[in-house]
């Protein structure tokens, strides 16, 4: 294999000094347009590229965002993995992603991070407590932090979210205008529920309608297959004339499973005997064979703040962005 050109023979290619290559491959630093045209055409007949560990090591920055997941079952996290590693990318950054699980928790993933010397971490719809913070092994410190799609339980760490209290007053709204009157809601894992908030939202605007009771089904996870399991447990608890007329499931995933559920199993119709409302608006929610009622999240918008925060472009603090009710025919 041909040596690894270095900038000193980029520099001497190019007549210029070694810095002068180090500036012209450095966003933002300052050069003249002559002397970078020579560095970058020197670069590219000799095939170089900067050492970007070299580089870390004298800018203190590895140019690596750590993303935590810890829920790889919702397939919606994709399009957002997609978007966020396309976003980063283009401002010259790496996403390292670290999987969340019972073998690698959150402060093995900050001590993990820390000592990749991450620019930032991203936790990716991943519940989180401050206590972790406070955690003796983390030594120095860690790097800064960001919630993306979910509410920030940690003071001082800003999130970027869709607005939840709008999205469920929307959904409500139009269910209660289409006349439903029994509403239920499902919940995901109990520890990511609880940081959606999209439960407390559902029940204070179907309260302020003078509807006091929801009935709560409880999934273990989101996944297709909890959704199903959930409401079968539901449906055979539960007599016929109690029944909710409309299920609002906290992601599109559980209610996909359910509406499986409710038709093949049990033989009922959506909506006629059971409505069923979505969030996220996942790719086949508009299929044919589902045609689900749900709400899609700003991704784009979302991920084009966080990146801004990240960048330094944008002052890191909380951000909610409005999105989209998409009404199909589940409801």
């Amino acid at each position: 294999m041909r040596k690894r050109a270095t900038a000193k023979e980029v520099a001497d290619a190019a007549g210029v000094s070694k810095w002068t290559v180090i500036r012209a491959f450095t966003p933002g630093a300052s050069i003249a347009e002559e002397s970078k045209r020579k560095v970058l055409a020197a670069a590219a007949a000799l095939n170089y590229s900067p050492n970007l560990l070299a580089r870390s090591l004298a800018t203190n920055s590895t140019n690596q965002v750590a993303v935590f997941v810890d829920d790889f079952s919702n397939p919606q996290k994709l399009p957002f993995l997609e978007t966020l590693t396309e976003r980063l990318q283009a401002e010259g950054l790496v996403a390292v992603l670290i999987n969340i699980n019972t073998h690698f928790d959150h402060v093995h993933a900050l001590l993990h991070a820390d000592q990749r010397q991450v620019d930032a971490v991203i936790l990716f719809g991943t519940a989180f407590r401050s206590e972790t913070l406070s955690d003796l092994q983390l030594g120095r410190g860690t790097p800064p932090m960001f919630v993306l799609a979910r509410d920030s339980q940690i003071e001082g760490v800003p999130a970027v979210v869709c607005d939840a209290e709008l999205a469920l007053r929307e959904i409500v709204d139009h269910l209660h205008e289409r006349g439903y009157r029994r509403p239920g809601f499902m919940t995901g894992a109990t520890a990511l529920s609880t940081a959606l908030r999209r439960r407390q939202h559902f029940a204070d605007f179907w309260k302020q309608k003078g509807v006091d009771e929801i009935a709560v089904l409880s999934a273990e996870k989101y996944s297709a297959e909890a959704g199903a399991v959930a409401v079968r447990s539901y449906l055979e608890q539960t007599a016929r004339a109690d029944r909710v007329d409309v299920l609002m499931c906290e992601n599109d995933i559980l209610a996909l499973g359910a509406m499986d559920e409710i038709r093949s199993r049990f033989g009922l119709r959506i909506p006629e005997d059971i409505a069923v409302v979505g969030f996220d608006n996942y790719e086949f929610c508009g299929s044919p064979a589902y045609s689900l009622t749900t709400y899609e999240q700003p991704r784009q918008e979302m991920i084009q703040v966080i990146v801004g925060m990240i960048a330094g472009r944008l002052e890191p603090e909380t951000v909610t962005l409005p999105g989209t009710l998409v009404i199909r025919t589940s409801t």
